[in-house]
């Protein structure tokens, strides 16, 4: 019972064609796209036999049902390259996560970095959460935004804040979304690299003006803090 069930829903979404075609008439339509009115089964049958080409049911729904003139491997084509053509219309655009931590390293940011530029590529928004737990929730919110805001600036994309920076129930977010068609990957890793640079050397003056000594007192070492 089983196997018959599905030998029966694979019949009915197939393409019917030439001796397939149950309906006793239909709408032809001809090899140019011509209009060749109703005619029988038969009719319709020896017209493509004529041109040397297979008589395709497109419309079997229809009343009556249209069927088209054609060679099938061509109609199968177009058929395949219309529903791709389609469906990347039809492209729908998510909320995707990206989440840090404190204490995340330079290599796991960057890897999240990239991974939201391609979503972004993608045509996606990109919501970006600074993960806050413990002590850690009641830091100077100036300097949390500040942590968010250095990990938004390795992004390799050109992006625009959808919403600002603000605070959360796990921490602060924003998210982001794409500025035009192209991601510029390269150009603006480069900057970052250059900022990296910078902020190393003066890690010292950091320390004492922003940290406040935290890092003696959490023993970590790269990552947002």
């Amino acid at each position: 019972m089983r196997k018959g069930k599905k030998k029966f829903i694979q019949y009915k979404e197939r393409t019917r064609i030439n001796n397939a075609i149950r309906a006793a008439e239909l709408r032809v339509v001809g090899p140019e796209g011509e209009n060749m009115g109703v005619l029988s089964l038969a009719e319709a049958q020896k017209a493509a036999d004529d041109a040397k080409l297979d008589l395709i049911e497109i419309s079997p729904k229809a009343k009556p049902p249209v069927a088209k003139i054609m060679d099938f491997g061509q109609y199968r084509y177009e058929t395949k390259r219309k529903a791709s053509e389609v469906k990347a219309k039809s492209h729908v655009t998510e909320t995707k996560s990206v989440q840090v931590k404190i204490g995340t390293g330079d290599h796991d940011q960057k890897l999240k970095a990239k991974r939201a530029a391609d979503w972004l590529n993608e045509g996606h928004r990109v919501k970006v959460d600074l993960f806050l737990w413990g002590r850690y929730k009641y830091m100077e919110p100036g300097f949390l935004k500040e942590r968010l805001e250095r990990f938004l600036k390795i992004i390799p994309a050109d992006y625009k804040l959808a919403e600002d920076i603000k605070k959360s129930p796990k921490g602060f977010t924003t998210t982001i979304e794409r500025i035009g068609k192209s991601v510029k990957g390269p150009r603006i890793i480069e900057e970052t690299e250059t900022v990296e640079k910078t902020e190393e050397k003066d890690s010292g003056e950091v320390s004492k003006s922003k940290k406040k000594g935290l890092d003696d007192l959490m023993n970590i070492e790269g990552g947002l803090i």
